[in-house]
């Protein structure tokens, strides 16, 4: 699908009516809209204890590919973000990433299940948030996926851990 990204600061184009510049991740697509990741030519290096949930041989070595996926899924929005979009925005194949991560000796559930931890903690070091809103925030679709993931995680069901907090 040929997919035009409306760039930040752009006007409203003759082609696409009731458009406007305050929407720069909208994109369009045979005539819908579509939702495209805006991403960083060079990703900065992903933060150091992030590579302590990555399992892979080397994780301090990674591909480009590799880091560029990891920085969308650090920064973006998990409940909208998935392979398919991410080599899109990447312009590159699904077949083609899952190669490249691959190389990696990864998967990007592998990516995505280490991403969302991080992101649980960082939001959890600063602040308790009720499970569900924390579900939502890392991307699951059933608050009682989040709770297996993170009991598998820390070895604590959440309600549990609320306890030891508070």
């Amino acid at each position: 699908m040929r997919v035009n990204t409306l760039t930040a600061g752009a006007s409203a184009s003759k082609e696409h009516p009731g458009t406007s510049a305050h929407f720069p991740q909208l994109a369009w697509g045979n005539g819908q809209e579509v939702f495209a990741l805006r991403l960083r030519q060079s990703p900065p290096q992903p933060p150091e204890r992030l590579f302590t949930f990555i399992e892979a041989p080397n994780p301090r070595n990674l591909s480009q590919t590799t880091l560029r996926v990891i920085d969308a899924l650090l920064i973006g929005d998990l409940s909208r973000i998935r392979s398919d979009t991410l080599s899109d925005s990447l312009r590159i194949s699904p077949t083609t990433l899952r190669r490249r991560l691959r190389r990696d000796s990864l998967t990007y559930q592998q990516i995505l299940d280490a991403v969302r931890r991080y992101r649980c903690e960082e939001t959890l070091a600063s602040d308790w948030v009720p499970g569900k809103c924390l579900a939502w925030e890392l991307g699951y679709a059933e608050v009682n996926s989040f709770y297996r993931a993170f009991r598998r995680w820390t070895g604590y069901n959440y309600s549990a851990l609320k306890l030891l907090l508070t």
